[in-house]
């Protein structure tokens, strides 16, 4: 199955890239993708911990099963504003 993988911020800037298409396997989970992302781009390997994960625009812990057209984003973490 294919699903695309949209990277923000320091994610785009270590990929080279804002937008993958990946090929999977039916039945993989986000938590699956992420390792093989991982495993293709080395350099994000010490933020893997604190990505967080959406799917369709809905975020999404990393056992969920991946659909076939999903579109998975891997976000880093959130920090709030000064009051």
């Amino acid at each position: 199955m294919q699903v695309q993988v949209r990277l923000f911020a320091t994610y785009r800037e270590i990929v080279g890239a804002g937008q993958l298409a990946w090929t999977l396997r039916d039945g993989t989970t986000v938590g699956q993708l992420v390792d093989a992302v991982l495993a293709k781009y080395p350099r994000l390997v010490g933020h893997g911990n604190s990505m967080l994960l959406a799917v369709n625009h809905e975020v999404v812990r990393s056992d969920s099963i991946l659909r076939e057209g999903d579109e998975v984003a891997l976000l880093p973490p959130v920090s709030g504003g000064a009051r």
